[in-house]
């Protein structure tokens, strides 16, 4: 009789494996590494394409692109405005929504060509359908934002649904990547 491992204990390794990435990430402080590679390694623990992660640094009271590097000259999102990002820094609230299509958002950015890997091109220009957004937040004060998305023509088509441990995962990852020095208001990216 073959032993068989109750669900219970597949989750277990399941956490287990996403707590080794997340310490990987957490090693890599001492480092002072790239903004794309700590994004490169965030899209790795979450399962996400390169073109799926965002993070936003605060500056001069906007959120400014740090990565994707093809968004850096893109402008700003005024923390007054109603880009998802935007509300995310300004309530310090989370957000998880499998239904992002439904939300009403700046889609803009969505347009702009994002470099992919060869075997990703078909992802590149896809609608976001789903999304986490955590503010990335040091001593107390909002510093940026983080954003995980899966994109799709549907919501079928985009992977998995973000579940409540995917979101512990990035809010974890906000807090080490808030202490990262590219995160400092004027740091090189």
């Amino acid at each position: 009789m073959a032993p068989t491992m109750s669900s219970t204990g597949n989750h277990g390794s399941a956490a287990k494996a996403a707590k080794a990435s997340l310490s990987e990430l957490e090693s890599m402080l001492s480092e002072s590494p790239s903004s794309d590679r700590v994004c490169l390694k965030l899209a790795q623990i979450l399962h996400v394409r390169r073109s799926e992660v965002a993070l936003l640094r605060l500056e001069k009271g906007s959120l400014r692109f740090v990565f994707p590097p093809e968004l850096r000259s893109a402008g700003v999102l005024p923390l007054s405005g109603s880009a998802v990002a935007a509300r995310t820094a300004a309530t310090r609230t989370p957000l998880l929504s499998n239904n992002f299509m439904r939300i009403k958002h700046v889609s803009l950015f969505e347009a702009v060509k994002i470099k992919a890997e060869e075997e990703d091109r078909s992802q590149e220009q896809m609608p976001i359908q789903k999304i986490m957004s955590v503010p990335v937040v040091l001593s107390g004060n909002v510093t940026g934002v983080v954003q995980i998305s899966r994109k799709g023509l549907d919501p079928s088509l985009a992977g998995a649904d973000f579940t409540g441990e995917d979101m512990k995962q990035l809010e974890r990852a906000a807090e080490i990547i808030a202490q990262m020095p590219f995160m400092k208001e004027g740091a090189a990216v």
